[in-house]
């Protein structure tokens, strides 16, 4: 079901899970019993204020659970936030290279085509979410869940509430061709400043394989 690449010399592995909460459920499900120190979620969404312009950067905070598979994990009453540790080690990478960035909330749906459907668009925006996609409240929830070092980094790949602004096969691939590469090397930095702060007890993420020498991301 994953492709995985693996460098032995960065300590870094890849996993593409593909898309949507059931995959990434069962990522974290299966990666929380290897020994990987850390992980950071590098993945697209869609930016919904006006200032946001497409190849920003987004570090979520925290996800709105409008998904259904995180019910599985906890209550309702439960938030899903990124690891605190995680995040730090985002934005000192993003603030090191100067990138344009964005901190906020993202609202996590399994609803395809939502952009066509105005009562769903009312509800979302009286939530004031600041970024929709397919993962992070599950990925959230479930690393909680399983003690799992997991944080995120998403750049913005569409802007589906303005005109003209629904992702399209060949945005989409403008978005992969311009901006992955960085994307990725930013995922590694940040993994590599992770695993320092860990070393160093850092509060903020579960230390259990710090002694370990394989890290990864989904």
């Amino acid at each position: 079901m994953f492709k995985v690449a693996h460098s032995p010399k960065e300590e870094v592995s890849i996993l593409d899970f593909k898309i949507g909460s059931p995959a990434a459920a069962l990522v974290v499900d299966v990666c929380s019993f290897l020994p990987i120190r850390a992980s950071i979620l590098l993945g697209m969404c869609g930016g919904l204020r006006r200032r946001y312009q497409i190849g920003d950067y987004f570090v979520p905070v925290a996800a709105i659970r409008g998904e259904g598979t995180s019910d599985f994990y906890f209550p309702l009453e439960v938030p899903a936030l990124a690891n605190f540790l995680m995040q730090r080690a985002v934005t000192r990478i993003l603030d090191q290279e100067k990138a344009v960035y964005h901190v906020g909330i993202t609202y996590t749906t399994n609803m395809r085509f939502w952009e066509f459907n105005e009562e769903f668009k009312n509800r979302l925006k009286i939530t004031k979410a600041q970024g929709i996609e397919m993962e992070c409240a599950t990925l959230f929830a479930a690393s909680y869940k399983r003690k799992f070092t997991l944080g995120a980094l998403l750049i913005i790949s569409d802007l589906p509430l303005a005109e003209g602004g629904v992702k399209t096969k060949q945005s989409a691939q403008y978005v992969f061709d311009h901006f992955m590469p960085d994307h990725i090397e930013k995922g590694i930095q940040t993994l590599k400043i992770a695993r320092e702060m860990q070393a160093h007890h850092v509060k903020g993420a579960y230390h259990r394989n710090i002694e370990t020498g394989f890290s990864s991301h989904p």
